[in-house]
């Protein structure tokens, strides 16, 4: 609820598909700029305890946008600090909260625990904009931002519920060598390599089309925020249905195969997508883009998890989001910039052309040369 509100508010204010980039890019550059960071946190303190941080900080950004909003003294700078905040507390929150799921339920559940969560991730991006929509037009934006507050105490309690388990590893050295250690781990492994090439592809390119959402609601298909809302809505369909089949399947014996499936049908229905002027072809584009990207990127994050050994998951999953998420700044000013100048369509047109040519790389290469394997064998000395 609170990114749809705050798209529309951008574009309400500024109605510039630029400064729709330029914001989604200040909340995604710490990510680009600390997670790696926090990463070596996840590694070196209690995850639970690290997340009970994170969630009560994030109240902060919400709250006080909500403030500034219903008091009409918010500005596109003011905006622009708090996604940079909110991006802060992401960065140390997102590889905690990821490599805290094998601690959870063990290493034969975590692909079917990564879908759950996906599954509660993308039913909420499925309900949430609909409800935002509606609650903008009756209530206002500022409506939107006091619910995310109060939605964290339910976060905060469930949090403080559950038991901590595992052990914490003892450090084996300082804060360079443990960075060190995790880049080395990820470029010793060619498999984990091509697939974290893959997801900065898509990062950087395929995914900044969410934030010209907004554009196409208002200027392409002449409508409101409940338009907005239906879009970003799609979306959050197709991903909840891709994560309800996963979570209720076996694990995935073909990795590298299911990932190149899913990518290719995301890259030619973001291409069709970008062409179209129909509504409901619009909306059923965004079911299939929601519901492959995250069988891909759920698929890639168990395939890394599982790749990784215990003691240095938290930084495995740290470059995941530096690549994940932290490409998006730079994607998201380019393709913000990009939509100014040649038009909105035309940039994603750009985008899906670039994953269509990714995509069909990836797979060359898997279906010559053989699947990607979770599996991790200690280095030999």
């Amino acid at each position: 609820m609170q990114s749809v509100a705050l798209g529309w508010l951008v574009y309400s204010l500024t109605g510039s598909p630029l400064f729709l980039g330029l914001i989604a890019a200040c909340e995604s550059l710490p990510i680009l700029m600390f997670t790696l960071a926090g990463g070596i946190m996840a590694d070196r303190f209690r995850k639970r305890n690290l997340l009970l941080m994170t969630q009560s900080l994030s109240i902060l950004p919400a709250l006080l946008l909500g403030i500034l909003t219903v008091t009409n003294i918010i500005t596109i700078w003011m905006m622009a600090v708090l996604a940079f905040l909110l991006g802060t507390f992401n960065a140390f929150d997102i590889p905690a909260r990821q490599s805290f799921m094998p601690e959870l339920v063990g290493k034969g559940s975590l692909t079917n625990a990564i879908a759950v969560n996906s599954a509660a991730f993308h039913g909420a991006r499925m309900i949430g904009p609909v409800i935002a929509g509606v609650i903008i037009a009756q209530f206002g934006i500022a409506a939107c931002f006091f619910l995310n507050a109060l939605s964290f105490i339910a976060v905060l309690i469930a949090l403080s519920r559950i038991r901590i388990r595992g052990d914490l590893y003892k450090d084996s050295g300082g804060i360079f060598k443990n960075f060190i250690e995790g880049i080395q781990f990820m470029k010793s492994r060619h498999d984990i390599f091509r697939v974290i090439m893959l997801i900065a592809v898509f990062s950087l390119i395929g995914m900044p089309f969410i934030t010209l959402l907004p554009v196409y609601a208002g200027e392409i298909f002449r409508g409101g925020p409940e338009y907005y809302g239906f879009l970003v809505g799609a979306t959050g369909f197709g991903a909840f249905s891709a994560a309800l089949m996963l979570a209720l399947r076996s694990d995935i014996a073909n990795k590298g195969r299911f990932i190149s499936l899913a990518i290719l049908f995301v890259s030619f229905s973001l291409l069709i997508f970008s062409i179209s002027n129909i509504f409901l072809l619009s909306l059923f584009m965004l079911v299939i883009i929601g519901g492959g990207l995250v069988s891909f990127f759920a698929t890639a994050n168990s395939f890394i998890q599982l790749s990784a050994p215990d003691n240095m998951r938290g930084r495995a999953m740290s470059i995941y989001t530096f690549v994940f998420l932290g490409m998006m700044p730079i994607g998201n000013s380019v393709m913000g910039v990009l939509a100014n100048y040649v038009g909105t369509k035309n940039a994603v047109s750009f985008s899906a052309i670039v994953c269509i040519l990714a995509s069909m790389t990836f797979a060359m290469k898997i279906f010559r040369g053989g699947d990607i394997v979770s599996s991790y064998e200690a280095p030999r000395t």
